[in-house]
């Protein structure tokens, strides 16, 4: 009995530290206390359906900050809270900051090196997207790019699994990858995506110059718009019986071709 009546007491609601567990803010206070602190903030997920005034005004606040506002059923909620008292809002704080696309554009003419990007079409898996950008840092690409939406952001998973090298690589977040890549060509700079039926072989093609690897999601690989505005579909030989990679190891077959043909060039 003694234990029916421990197990049934009201957990206390966390204040403070208590609130925020590996980049994970919950609680009304502790997120707006997060703002007002004007924390780098990945995302918050906000109660569905929910017409607090308390929510309302958190919703309204990172909007106009910019940041990702995503309306979430209390069930994803539950299963993201470490706390078990998010009262239907938790923020995921970012590890740093996020760079522009013109900060990583700059970074590249100041070292006198052809912009090599690494453009990520919607990688969902925090994992993926760490590993990402270590490859990328190890590579000596001038940044990563993601769209801001249905995309693994710069939280403490991809910082651990990245081991490190989010601290070194520029990271810019855009509302729309079709675009970019529109704006990135106009500027010069070669779109390259993978694509399992490309149509040039990843040995042909010239990752010389001004260069954007394009990394499809894990699933269903480029969005057809995004595909669209390649200039070339770049496929990977494939001798096994599996006929796909990881979109890490994708990601590093084409950047380290890159680094192979610059070293040569």
């Amino acid at each position: 009995m003694q234990n029916e009546k421990k197990n049934n007491r009201p957990m206390p609601r966390p204040t403070g530290d208590e609130a925020i567990a590996d980049g994970i803010i919950e609680g009304r206070n502790a997120v707006m206390e997060a703002l007002r602190a004007e924390t780098a903030i990945d995302k918050i997920y906000v109660a569905k359906g929910e017409t607090d005034k308390t929510l309302g005004h958190i919703a309204s606040t990172a909007r106009a900050r910019g940041i990702v506002v995503v309306d979430a059923d209390r069930r994803k909620l539950d299963g993201m809270s470490r706390t078990h008292a998010h009262q239907g809002v938790i923020a995921l704080a970012s590890v740093r900051e996020y760079a522009s696309v013109e900060d990583i554009l700059a970074a590249a003419q100041e070292r006198g090196e052809a912009p090599l990007l690494v453009v990520c079409d919607e990688i969902s898996d925090p994992h993926n997207l760490g590993a990402i950008i270590r490859t990328a840092e190890c590579a000596g690409a001038h940044g990563v790019i993601i769209p801001k939406r249905r995309s693994a952001g710069l939280t403490s998973i991809v910082g651990k699994t990245s081991a490190g090298a989010v601290s070194y690589v520029p990271v810019a977040r855009v509302p729309n990858i079709p675009a970019l890549l529109k704006e990135l060509k106009e500027r010069g700079v070669w779109v390259f995506g993978t694509a399992a039926e490309g149509d040039t072989a990843l040995y042909r093609a010239d990752l010389k110059g001004p260069a954007a690897i394009v990394i499809g999601s894990e699933g269903d690989g480029m969005g057809r718009l995004v595909r669209e505005n390649c200039d070339f579909l770049v496929s990977i030989p494939m001798r096994g019986r599996i006929s796909s990679l990881n979109a890490s190891a994708a990601a590093a077959i084409l950047l380290y071709e890159a680094v192979r043909q610059r070293l040569d060039a």
